[in-house]
C-alpha cells in the first residue's frame, strides 16, 4: 500500500511566496508594455498619426521655463558704476605732461626737425602721426599755446560728462562739434589728434552686479506649466517633433523608453529584494504559527489585487491616485493578524504601487505615512467610530503631507493643492468603510474572530446568552466568574482578553439544555439526579454539554473561534465522580471502559483556551472548597494547574512556564478579593427591640 505524501505547509507558503513575487513584478512591468500610447520616435522625426494625452496632466516645462529665463538673463542691460572725476582728472593730468613735453621738443635749440619727430613719437601716451608732429613744430608759438589751451579745455569739457565704454568711438567722432569754430580746419584736426588718446570710460562696468541682476532676473521668471486634458491633442500627423512636443511625450511617457531592459532589471531587483524581506519577516517572528496555508493565500490575494488595479487603471491619473484607499489593506492586515506585520506590508505595498511614476516618492510617501497613522488610531477596533476616526485620521494625514509636497512646489496651484486635499479625505473615509467589509470577509474565511464580532456577541440581550439566563441561570452566573478570571489573566500574559471573556462567557450554554443535571443550577438541599441514574448515562449527560453547546453555538451563529472554547475547555479529561461511581458498581474494574467517560476534546490548542480549562477548574474547585485563608488558596490553584499539566491538557499550547506563573498570581488576586469572608449578620430581635450589631460597611 502506497504511503500518501503530505504536502508541507511551508513549502505551500513559500511556493505561495514565488508566484506573489512574480505576479507583482509582472505588475510593475507590464503596464508600460501593455499601454498601447508608446511610440518608438526621434526627436527631429515626423508624427505619423495624432498622438493624443491618455490622461490630464500638469507639468512644469523645464523648456520653456530655460527658454523664459534665457530671455530675462539676455534683457538685463549692463551695470555701470557711477562716474569717477579722478579718472577725468588724472587723464587731464596726463595730457598737459605730454604737452608740455612737446612744448619742451618745440624750444629745444640743438635738435634739428628729424630729431624733434623723433623725440615725440618715443611718446607711450600718445601717437602722433608724421604729419601732424610736423606741424605742431611748424606752429608759432601764439598759435602752438592756443591749441595747447584749448586740448585741455576740450578733454575737461569731455571727461565731465558720464563715459562708458560703448560711448567711447561715439564721443571721440564728436570731438571736431566741441572745437573753438575760430581754429581753422588743420589746427582744429591737431586738437583733435592730441585730446582723442585720452579719451577713456570714467564710469566702469560693475561684472558683479551685473551678474547679480542676471540672476535676478533668472529668479523672477516663474515656471511655466503645461496643462493637458485627457484627450487633448500632443503632436498631429505630419508635425515635426520639435523640443516642446517631445518634453510633453517624455512626460507622458509615451516614448518607448531605450533603457528598456534597464528598467526591467530594476523591477526585478526591486521584487527581489522585498522578496527576501518577507521571508526574513517570517523566518525570524511567530508568524508560521500564526499564519496558515489558507491565510498566506488570502493576503496574497488580496495584496496583489490592490497592486494591480492601482498599477492597471490608478497610477497614470491624476487625481485617482489620491483617492485610492490603499490604507484598507493595512488597516484589516492590523486587525486579522498584527501590527508589524500591517507596518511592513503597508510599505511594501506603497513602494511597490508608486515605482516608476514620475511623482513616485510623493505618492509613496503619500500612501505609507497615513496607512501607519491610521492603523495606530485604529488599535484594537472594538468600536465602530474607532473605524471612522482611523479614516479621518488617514485623511489629515494625507492632507498635510499633500500640504507639505505641493505648497512649495510652483506647479500646483490652490485649486489643485484644494483638490487633491479632498481627493486625501475622501481617501481616508473610503479606506475606513472598505476595511469594514474586508475584516469581515477574511474573518469569515479564515474562521477568525474579530473585535467588533466579540463585542456584538458578548451582548447581553444576545439570544444564546437570554437562553442560559432563563433555563441556566447558575451556569450563567459560574460563566460571568470564570469569565473574570480568565480576562485578568489573559491581561497579564498578553493574551487576547476580549476573546478569552467572550469564549468564557459562553463555553458552558451547552448546560441549558439540561441545566438540572449541573450542581450550579440545582436548589438547594434537593436531591441531585446522578444519584439516582446509572453513572454511564449521568457521564453522557454530563459530557453532552459540549456537543449540546458546539450545537447551539452554530444555531445561533457563534464565530468558529467562540465554539473553540466549548469544544476545548474540558479537553480530554473525564468525569471523575462518574467513573469512580462505575469502577465501585463494576464487579471487575478492568470491564469499565474509560472512553465512555472521557470528553471528546480536543485539548486546548491556544493559549486562550487553555486560560479557560485552568479559570473553569479553578473557580469551580475554589467555590466547592471555600478555601479559608491565602494559603489554602495558593495551594488549590497550585494542585488544579498541576493536575491539568499532569494530565498533558497544556502540551498543545504555547503557554510558558513564566505565562503559567503569571496565570497563577492572576487568580490569586482575582479569587482573593471573590471569596473573602462574609460578616454574618445577626437576626433582627422580635417586639420592635433593636439589635446592637455593628456597621457591615466598616468590617
Amino acid at each position: 500500500m502506497e504511503r500518501k505524501q503530505i504536502i508541507r505547509p511551508g513549502f505551500l507558503k513559500g511556493l505561495i511566496l514565488i508566484v506573489s513575487a512574480i505576479l507583482a513584478f509582472l505588475m510593475l512591468i507590464l503596464p508600460e508594455i501593455l499601454r498601447q500610447s508608446s511610440y518608438q520616435m526621434q526627436l527631429g522625426d515626423v508624427a505619423s498619426q495624432d498622438i493624443l494625452a491618455p490622461y490630464s496632466l500638469s507639468f512644469e516645462s523645464e523648456l520653456l521655463t530655460d527658454r523664459a529665463r534665457k530671455d530675462a538673463a539676455n534683457a538685463v542691460e549692463p551695470i555701470f558704476l557711477p562716474t569717477d572725476p579722478s579718472i577725468g582728472r588724472r587723464q587731464v593730468e596726463q595730457l598737459r605732461e605730454v604737452l608740455y613735453f612737446i612744448t619742451t621738443v618745440r624750444l629745444d635749440p640743438f635738435a634739428n626737425l628729424e630729431q624733434k619727430i623723433s623725440d615725440i613719437q618715443t611718446l607711450d601716451a600718445l601717437a602722433l602721426p608724421e604729419e601732424i608732429i610736423i606741424r605742431i613744430l611748424q606752429l608759432s608759438d601764439s598759435r602752438w599755446n592756443a591749441i595747447e589751451a584749448e586740448s585741455t579745455i576740450v578733454l575737461e569739457q569731455i571727461m565731465r560728462n558720464t563715459l562708458r565704454e560703448p560711448d567711447i568711438p561715439t564721443t571721440q567722432g564728436n570731438i571736431l562739434s566741441l572745437i573753438d569754430f575760430s581754429f581753422p580746419q588743420d589746427q582744429a584736426d591737431i586738437v583733435m589728434e592730441l585730446v582723442k588718446p585720452f579719451i577713456v570710460p570714467n564710469s566702469i562696468l560693475s561684472a558683479d552686479l551685473t551678474e547679480t541682476a542676471i540672476k535676478e532676473a533668472r529668479q523672477s521668471v516663474e515656471p511655466i506649466v503645461r496643462s493637458f486634458v485627457s484627450g487633448e491633442t500632443l503632436v498631429r500627423l505630419g508635425q515635426i517633433i520639435g523640443e516642446i512636443e517631445w518634453e510633453a511625450l517624455q512626460r507622458y511617457g509615451l516614448i518607448q523608453s531605450n533603457n528598456y531592459w534597464q528598467d526591467i532589471f530594476g523591477a526585478g531587483i526591486l521584487t527581489l529584494l522585498i522578496t527576501i524581506l518577507i521571508s526574513l519577516y517570517h523566518k525570524n517572528t511567530l508568524v508560521e504559527k500564526t499564519f496558515s496555508v489558507k491565510a498566506v493565500l488570502l493576503v496574497a490575494v488580496v495584496f496583489l489585487l490592490f497592486l494591480g488595479i492601482a498599477r492597471f487603471f490608478v497610477m497614470h491619473r491624476t487625481i485617482v491616485p489620491y483617492i485610492y484607499p490603499i490604507a484598507a489593506f493595512g488597516l484589516t492586515f492590523s486587525i486579522i493578524f498584527n501590527f508589524e506585520g500591517a507596518l511592513l506590508l503597508s510599505l511594501i505595498l506603497g513602494i511597490m504601487t508608486a515605482y516608476g511614476m514620475p511623482n513616485g516618492f510623493d505618492l509613496t510617501i503619500f500612501f505609507v505615512i497615513p496607512t501607519i497613522m491610521g492603523v495606530l488610531t485604529l488599535g484594537k477596533a472594538r468600536r465602530i467610530g474607532a473605524f471612522f476616526f482611523s479614516g479621518l485620521t488617514i485623511g489629515v494625514a494625507g492632507i498635510a503631507i499633500i500640504l507639505g509636497y505641493r505648497l512649495p512646489d510652483t506647479v500646483t496651484d490652490m485649486v489643485g493643492i484644494a483638490t487633491l486635499s479632498a481627493a486625501a479625505l475622501i481617501n481616508g473615509i473610503a479606506a475606513a468603510s472598505l476595511t469594514l467589509l474586508l475584516q469581515y470577509i477574511f474573518s469569515q474565511t479564515l474562521g477568525i474572530t474579530t473585535s467588533l464580532q466579540l463585542l456584538d456577541t458578548s451582548r447581553p440581550d444576545h439570544p444564546l446568552l437570554q437562553l442560559m439566563l432563563r433555563n441556566a441561570p447558575g451556569s450563567y452566573q459560574h460563566s460571568l466568574q470564570v469569565a473574570n478570571l480568565a480576562e485578568q489573566a489573559a491581561e497579564a500574559i498578553g493574551a487576547n482578553s476580549l476573546l478569552v471573556r467572550v469564549g468564557s462567557i459562553y463555553h458552558d450554554c451547552g448546560k441549558s439544555s439540561n441545566p438540572h443535571f449541573f450542581i450550579e443550577n440545582q436548589i438547594q438541599n434537593e436531591s441531585n439526579p446522578h444519584d439516582e441514574i446509572d453513572p454511564y448515562l449521568s457521564a453522557q449527560t454530563i459530557i453532552s454539554h459540549v456537543t449540546d453547546g458546539e450545537i447551539l453555538a452554530r444555531k445561533y451563529r457563534l464565530p468558529v473561534r467562540i465554539i473553540d472554547f466549548i469544544k476545548e475547555h474540558h479537553g480530554t479529561m473525564h468525569t471523575h465522580y462518574q467513573y469512580t461511581k462505575a469502577l465501585q458498581e463494576a464487579e471487575n474494574p478492568n470491564d469499565v471502559d474509560k472512553s465512555l467517560f472521557t470528553y471528546p476534546g480536543p485539548r486546548p490548542q491556544s493559549r486562550e483556551t487553555a486560560l479557560l480549562m485552568l479559570a473553569d477548574g479553578t473557580e469551580a474547585r475554589t467555590r466547592a472548597e471555600r478555601p479559608k485563608d491565602e494559603d489554602e488558596l495558593k495551594s488549590l490553584i497550585d494542585i488544579v494547574f498541576m493536575f491539568y499539566t499532569q494530565n498533558n491538557q497544556l502540551d498543545d499550547t504555547n503557554l510558558t512556564l513564566k505565562d503559567l506563573q503569571l496565570i497563577k498570581e492572576s487568580f490569586f488576586h482575582t479569587l482573593k478579593g471573590s471569596y473573602h469572608p462574609r460578616v454574618k449578620y445577626p437576626a433582627i430581635i422580635k417586639n420592635n427591640e433593636t439589635a446592637n450589631t455593628s456597621n457591615p460597611e466598616k468590617t
